[in-house]
């Protein structure tokens, strides 16, 4: 049996300069991605703010929001040429721990109806839905619903 070398994968802080990458990405994923400048506003804003890198390489990223024991998924994303591999799974275990070690008891998230990949996964960790929010994301010919899901951390 020929052991298969697993890539190294590590998460670190999103920096200024990562910026560019970042934004990159988020352009090649989303049809209505976030602009440079709100990337650099969640870096000021001081929210918890993530890369995750496989041999050195940024390959996704995550953006949190934390208070009052709650915190929310504002945005997570997976580089399109290495979806499908687990990393989005591993971004957002990292990105749960992260919100545990701020003090959260629940994560919130919204997510597209048209992106069943990506409720597939969360709800495969556990998120559950909890509501919808009416015309949240622009979409080609009008707005789309956001389905509103959360996770509840269990009391330790």
């Amino acid at each position: 049996m020929v052991a298969v070398a697993r890539p190294s994968l590590e998460m670190r802080a999103m920096r200024r300069e990562d910026l560019p990458l970042v934004s990159a990405m988020e352009n090649a994923s989303y049809d209505f991605p976030w602009t440079l400048g709100i990337f650099g506003d969640c870096l000021k804003a001081g929210h918890p703010s993530w890369v995750l890198c496989m041999e050195g390489q940024v390959i996704g990223y995550g953006i949190l929001s934390v208070g009052a024991g709650e915190a929310h998924v504002l945005n997570v994303c997976i580089d399109p040429e290495q979806r499908g591999q687990g990393f989005g799974r591993h971004l957002m275990r990292r990105l749960l721990d992260i919100a545990r070690w701020n003090g959260a008891e629940r994560v919130f998230l919204e997510v597209r109806p048209s992106n069943p990949n990506a409720q597939q996964l969360y709800a495969s960790m556990g998120f559950r839905e909890i509501g919808r929010r009416p015309r949240y994301y622009p979409a080609h010919g009008g707005r789309e619903d956001a389905i509103v899901m959360a996770l509840e951390f269990p009391l330790s």
